[in-house]
């Protein structure tokens, strides 16, 4: 049995799970490009693939018509907005994720991206290095208010890293936990409170059609102004243009963004010409721990799945 890999670098990092597949009888096949897999690409093999650990590459009914033996894609990771649920059912192909393992992880790049903004620390890093010495004066993250659109697994575990900064956090979300909002000291209120009154807004919405760019031209606008805009959910959550629009203007004092519209992004983003923005390569997810503990959980689903048994976290 055939398993196709696209998630990146899994014979380095997830050594101990690509032995397991291959002890329960599974030849494992890797993605050997450093991005997520086109069409094109998973269209010359696909055919005799039986399962999948995916990454963020589009798996939809284009792509199910030529894969006949496909049984199970086992996302790697929490997302699966590139994966169309339904069409994969309609084809008995069993869909799982890997939610909760990545959650401390993004939520210590979210701390990291709050901090980092507000000392402005890449560009100094970089100039510094460059033989200058500048005398940015920053902003101090105590005293500040903190907005979390969307209060799921990651937000909750960026309140309470954010304990002991002395901040007041306000979260937004359809159906909230409300008591771990209580035991966070975590206060409820619809968006519109945090985008006019925290000093920075945090994204934690899932990517669904209801939400897709659900921070554009109005939203940005309403913002406190001098706020600071962080998102490592998911890029189309955001109008890019309308960030660029507001990050210009100085409506917004900076972002940082781990997450774009389109993945990998292109070099020529506009974005990239601003001096207020810090970015990184959809890497929030990226550690040891994490690839480690999610590339176990994806390998016993698809070897659930092999020997008749109901995989952890399926969601179709």
């Amino acid at each position: 049995m055939k398993v196709l890999v696209t998630a990146t670098n899994y014979s380095i990092l997830c050594e101990e799970a690509k032995q397991l597949l291959e002890n329960n009888g599974f030849e494992v096949m890797e993605n050997p490009h450093d991005r997520p897999m086109t069409f094109d690409e998973l269209k010359e093999i696909v055919t005799d693939i039986e399962a999948v650990v995916a990454g963020v590459d589009t798996w939809n009914e284009a792509v199910f018509a030529i894969a006949p033996k496909l049984k199970i894609i086992s996302r790697f990771g929490v997302g699966v907005d590139n994966i169309d649920l339904d069409k994969a059912k309609e084809h008995g192909i069993r869909v799982t994720n890997a939610p909760r393992l990545n959650s401390n992880a993004v939520a210590e790049l979210t701390i990291n991206f709050i901090l980092n903004a507000l000392r402005n620390t890449p560009n100094l890093h970089e100039s510094t290095r460059k033989g200058n010495w500048e005398r940015f004066v920053g902003n101090e993250l105590q005293n500040r208010s903190v907005g979390l659109l969307g209060f799921g697994n990651i937000a909750q575990s960026v309140a309470r890293k954010l304990q002991g900064f002395d901040v007041d956090i306000y979260a937004y979300d359809k159906y909230p936990n409300e008591q771990i909002a209580r035991e966070l000291n975590v206060q409820i209120v619809p968006y519109e409170e945090i985008l006019e009154k925290c000093d920075i807004v945090s994204m934690h919405l899932p990517l669904l059609e209801e939400t897709h760019h659900f921070m554009d031209d109005n939203k940005f606008t309403k913002m406190k102004q001098g706020s600071y805009f962080v998102n490592t959910s998911r890029g189309s959550l955001v109008d890019e243009k309308a960030l660029y629009r507001a990050l210009k203007s100085g409506s917004l004092t900076a972002a940082a963004i781990d997450v774009y519209e389109e993945e990998p992004t292109n070099k020529e983003n506009p974005l990239f010409e601003l001096d207020n923005v810090i970015t990184t390569p959809h890497t929030a997810a990226e550690t040891f721990e994490v690839y480690h503990n999610v590339s176990l959980l994806t390998a016993k689903a698809i070897i659930d799945v092999k020997n008749g048994a109901q995989p952890e976290n399926l969601l179709n």
